[in-house]
């Protein structure tokens, strides 16, 4: 940790800071690790070096390591499941293919008990998003120091910022639920036309009847309120339920991992305590990976419903 003494609350927020690149302004002071500081001559491209130099970025800075391991786990998805189709059989699915078919037949079963309509890219979707995101979600049983660690000694910064979960970064889940929502907006006027997404957001769930039409002077703007409101905390709750269970889980290995250098008997306790949560842990993952699945799909039915009831 560069400028942090070696404490548990300097571990902690050591762990919990993403590998940041981004712009810092000219004239702006920078503490290295022994503690001098320089001042910034030019606008510089660079890591952050401390979690206030990665605030200090701003927007336009990004995480190399949420998007580092997200298009590595990514690809490795795809490469899986392109080598196990290249090979499949006809016969009695063995080893990989039969894992790969199982979790094939689960998400498409799935997927037909709640999409009704017809639409060939949601069976592909939900399948990349439950094994991506269960990827994701998987290396948050890899001890918490091991990566780290091999980062550091690599690059030859004991301090260097390493994070190996992706969904453990809000902005990986948002990112993620925001595509899914634009999605939403893009089937929905595809599937109702411009003026019937428009009609859904003015005229549910309140509408007077065509006698007391004038009511709907005042129903229409709350109707487009309400609706407003309840589409975008769709996205919002999606991403953030992600993040919010997988952070609490990193947090915790974090907090057992500092049990090890707290003696023997701590330590000792600290490693039955990290395989129980581990074991625990293994049904969160699936779980969040399962729901992040289930509730995209949910959404692109609605996008595709053109009832006039919700």
């Amino acid at each position: 940790m560069a400028s942090e003494e070696q404490t548990s609350t300097g571990y902690i927020q050591h762990h919990l800071q993403n590998m940041t690149y981004g712009k810092l302004p000219a004239g702006y002071e920078r503490v290295d690790a022994e503690g001098h500081v320089h001042t910034l001559e030019h606008s510089e491209w660079t890591l952050a070096h401390s979690s206030q130099e990665a605030s200090d970025m701003g927007f336009t800075a990004v995480h190399l390591d949420t998007l580092g391991w997200s298009i590595f786990l990514g690809a490795l998805f795809c490469f899986l499941f392109a080598r196990v189709a290249k090979k499949a059989t006809v016969g009695t699915p063995r080893g990989m293919q039969s894992l790969f078919e199982f979790v094939i037949n689960f998400v498409n079963n799935t997927v037909e008990d709640i999409f009704h309509h017809k639409n060939r890219m949601i069976g592909p979707m939900a399948l990349t998003i439950f094994v991506w995101v269960f990827f994701m979600n998987l290396m948050d049983l890899i001890p918490v120091d091991w990566l780290p660690f091999a980062a550091a000694k690599i690059a030859g910064n004991e301090h260097l910022f390493f994070k190996v979960v992706p969904t453990t970064d809000p902005n990986a889940t948002l990112g993620m639920a925001f595509t899914v929502f634009a999605l939403m907006i893009i089937f929905s006027i595809k599937e109702k036309g411009l003026f019937g997404f428009i009609k859904e957001l003015t005229c549910h769930p309140f509408f007077a009847p065509k006698k007391f039409w004038f009511f709907n002077i005042v129903l229409i703007p709350i109707n487009l309120i309400l609706e407003t409101v309840s589409l975008i905390a769709k996205p919002i709750s999606l991403g953030l339920r992600l993040f919010g269970n997988l952070y609490a889980g990193e947090m915790i290995f974090i907090l057992i991992a500092l049990m090890f250098s707290a003696g023997l008997v701590l330590g000792v306790f600290g490693g039955v305590l990290q395989w129980a949560w581990a074991v625990f842990h293994i049904l969160v993952i699936t779980l969040q990976a399962f729901v992040f699945m289930v509730l995209t799909t949910v959404y692109m039915a609605m996008a595709h419903d053109n009832g006039e009831s919700h």
